[in-house]
């Protein structure tokens, strides 16, 4: 059995810390790979799982293990992305660190493009709050990250879209009917720079406070809340497609009269950009903006 077969086998199951579902994603019998394991606790000299009815844990030795393991990995995938970028197909994983809003409402798109002209590339996603895509770059976690606001960066960045704010809801038509009204002021949880953006605009409109608040953890939960009349929410335009029903949409204006926006940026290191599978994916990404400027 070679080394990276053996690591592959022990990031798995602590991965899983179950033998029947460690067995089921390395297509052996669990009595197989109970004695792979074995041996390989032998070569290592010390037990690295304790077996229970409730499945597997480590030990203190397999913690150690597990650990220099998944860096090997990490390199492993980090030279074989090397070697493919040598050749002309693309091939490899994309790492990509996402906003949750673009996962949810623009990304997928992109994506579906770029696995179907590139079926032999494979893409590993995370989403998250721009502070923590950041954080996941910094970390070289991932390849690229996509992030609203604007981005504190000094490596390659490239401008995706901006998408204007909306006071959206259900019975409002105008701002001003928000410091009359006992519906509630629905909000969802974000970073720190989207929540200033919209608390600077409502105390220069209203210099008050909202009369009630329902803070909700997804923008997803926000927009249906509001769609449904629960309440009124302000959300940006890369959340409504065009097929609302029954909704006001109010944009959101500056203290000169114009809109409140959004930007998307698409950042990475200058080292991430010459890997064929970002290149690709980055030329699918122009493609998508200029069909859809097109459309405009």
């Amino acid at each position: 059995m070679s080394t990276l077969s053996a690591y592959h086998l022990l990031s798995v199951l602590a991965s899983e810390m179950n033998m029947r579902r460690a067995a089921e994603r390395l297509f052996v019998s669990q009595p197989a790979l109970s004695q792979r394991l074995q041996n390989i606790e032998n070569e290592w000299g010390t037990k690295l799982f304790i077996r229970s009815q409730k499945g597997l844990s480590l030990t203190p030795a397999g913690e150690l293990v597990i650990k220099f393991v998944n860096e090997v990995l990490d390199k492993e995938e980090k030279v074989k992305e090397s070697i493919n970028a040598m050749n002309s197909e693309v091939y490899g994983t994309l790492r990509i660190a996402v906003a949750s809003i673009v996962g949810q409402n623009w990304l997928p798109q992109v994506l579906k493009k770029f696995v179907n002209r590139y079926p032999h590339a494979k893409i590993s996603l995370v989403t998250g709050w721009s502070s923590e895509i950041l954080k996941a770059l910094y970390e070289d976690q991932v390849h690229i990250g996509i992030i609203r606001g604007t981005p504190d960066w000094k490596g390659m960045k490239i401008h995706l879209f901006q998408d204007s704010l909306y006071l959206v809801d259900k019975e409002i038509t105008s701002p001003e009917q928000v410091l009359v009204t006992d519906r509630p002021f629905i909000q969802f949880k974000s970073d720190s720079n989207y929540y200033q953006e919209i608390q600077d605009w409502w105390h220069r409109q209203f210099q008050t406070l909202p009369k009630r608040t329902i803070v909700v953890d997804q923008i997803e939960t926000c927009k249906q809340m509001a769609f449904n009349g629960i309440g009124y929410a302000i959300l940006p335009a890369i959340t409504l497609h065009g097929g609302e029903q029954d909704i006001f949409k109010i944009p959101l204006l500056d203290e000169d009269g114009k809109p409140l926006h959004r930007d998307t940026w698409l950042l990475g290191y200058e080292s991430a950009f010459q890997l064929k599978q970002v290149q690709a994916f980055v030329s699918i990404i122009k493609e998508f903006l200029h069909e859809e400027n097109n459309d405009i």
